[in-house]
């Protein structure tokens, strides 16, 4: 019996250890019995604010590179296939000297198969204006008589390299009233391409298709390597392990060490028969 309570004496917490507060109570600030709680130390706020801030870049550089994908993928058929197009054919750098020989204003899509001026580039059209110009090779010059002679005759005349468009940059009402209309220039500038004989532009620019281009290509490309290579520098263990091998590589032997083990192993002397 005496045992029992020894043991039990021993279990019990001491007197001193013991709560004086009855059961549900709280200590109030200025009691012995109150105990402040632990404030949290600068490397520990320093470290609480890291993890958020590396959560919320990782959220915002995750969808700026699943933009970017998208953004290039839509670039593609809107500039950067009409921009490879326009650099392959060739436009002379100074305009040529054109003059309207035929217009029609067609319908039906069977009678536009082609069309000087498109409003959009992806949608087909019922209604179109077919212009065709005559193309003397001289530079154009401002009020110079009409050449009597032509090079080239009848010949497809379209607005820009793609011969299409959106509003308000191209307007097909306005461009056949400019060229074709009853006050139309007779004779106007105009870009013939060297790889296509038939093709007639009246706008280029190489400085504006080679500008288009390469913010089309380099913008999104760049932005999707940025944010991957930082996601994969926060977030995968083999990046980070490659980025700190400097780290891993203090675990091994150094040259000299590795040298004089390797003299080691070549003497005889230290065989064991």
């Amino acid at each position: 019996m005496s045992t029992m309570s020894r043991s039990r004496a021993s279990l019990s917490p001491a007197a001193s250890e013991r709560s004086t507060l009855p059961m549900g109570a709280s200590a109030e600030p200025g009691s012995p019995d109150f105990k402040s709680l632990e404030q949290p130390t600068r490397e520990q706020l320093l470290n609480h604010f890291f993890e958020r801030f590396k959560f919320y870049t990782s959220l915002c550089l995750g969808t700026s590179a699943i933009l970017a994908v998208f953004a290039f993928l839509f670039l593609i058929p809107f500039v950067v296939e009409p921009a490879i197009q326009t650099i392959l054919a060739e436009f002379v750098p100074e305009a040529g000297i054109c003059s309207v020989s035929q217009h029609v204003h067609a319908e039906t899509l069977t009678n536009c198969t082609w069309a000087s001026c498109r409003e959009g580039c992806t949608t087909a059209h019922t209604k179109c204006h077919k212009i065709r110009v005559n193309l003397a090779r001289r530079p154009f010059v401002e009020s110079a008589p009409v050449p009597t002679e032509w090079d080239e005759t009848d010949l497809k005349f379209l607005i820009n390299p793609e011969g299409c468009g959106y509003p308000p940059t191209v307007n097909c009402s306005v461009f056949a009233s400019d060229y074709a209309g009853p006050r139309a220039p007779k004779t106007f500038p105009c870009y013939y391409s060297l790889t296509r004989p038939d093709l007639v532009v009246a706008r280029y620019s190489w400085e504006s298709t080679v500008r288009g281009l390469v913010l089309a290509l380099v913008l999104p490309t760049t932005v999707f390597v940025f944010s991957l290579s930082v996601l994969a520098y926060w977030h995968c263990r083999c990046c980070d392990r490659a980025c700190n091998r400097r780290v891993h590589a203090e675990s091994f032997a150094s040259k000299e060490d590795s040298k004089l083990l390797c003299e080691l192993d070549d003497d005889p002397s230290d065989d064991v028969f």
